[in-house]
């Protein structure tokens, strides 16, 4: 489960992006985020991931509460979650199996379990052909499919995703949105960021905007 509670997010010499804001999501649940640009989605998830920190406020993950959690402590809990960029943030002189192998590497896997995992995932994507492909070689669907792949790795309870069919056309995006909800049918929870209503419309799930630094549901 994760629980904003009366979150503020002041950033230096501006407004509040965030302004007493509520918000949960039931562990399991898939739901979508969608509001203006510059409402504070990406702000959100940030703050639910730990790698911006709200001005006020309190934000729970499994009724544990992260709103002031060490520095140290962050990796461990990242290793439950899976974040899912726009920009793929790839690295560019890696192969596909060496990108989505990363998290696995940090996390001190034995090789073998790292092998199985990453097949794993790629074939969950359907690029387990592409395993050592580098990403220039990729089209724009392929390279987001392996960034879907590095977030799912290690089997995360739960996946963020920041406006991932931004950059793609119709029939990827609603090929991308099918990934995610397939995960969400085996346990995941899923919060995604999307100002594409009709494609979320779609997909039969929660759906909240962001206005004026605040939630409500559609």
């Amino acid at each position: 489960m994760i629980e904003l509670q009366n979150i503020t997010k002041r950033y230096p010499g501006r407004r509040e992006v965030l302004a007493h804001l509520n918000i949960t999501l039931e562990q399991g649940e898939m739901l979508f985020l969608t509001g203006a640009s510059g409402a504070g989605k990406s702000t959100l998830l940030k703050l639910i991931a730990a790698i911006e920190r709200p001005t006020g406020g309190q934000i729970f993950i499994n009724r544990k509460n992260i709103t002031h959690i060490p520095k140290r402590k962050i990796p461990i809990l990242r290793r439950h979650m899976g974040v899912v960029f726009q920009d793929h943030h790839l690295l560019y002189d890696r192969n596909v199996f060496d990108n989505v192998s990363l998290p696995l590497q940090i996390a001190g896997y034995p090789q073998v379990d790292i092998n199985r995992r990453v097949r794993a995932a790629l074939d969950k994507v359907a690029l387990l052909n592409k395993e050592r492909a580098m990403p220039v070689t990729l089209s724009g669907g392929e390279q987001q499919r392996v960034g879907i792949a590095r977030a799912v790795v290690n089997k995360p309870a739960i996946l963020l995703a920041d406006e991932p069919t931004g950059n793609l056309d119709p029939q990827l995006s609603t090929e991308i949105m099918q990934l995610f909800a397939e995960f969400n049918q085996v346990g995941v929870t899923v919060l995604v960021v999307s100002h594409d209503l009709g494609l979320i419309s779609c997909m039969d799930k929660r759906v909240v905007q962001l206005c004026n630094g605040k939630c409500t549901d559609l």
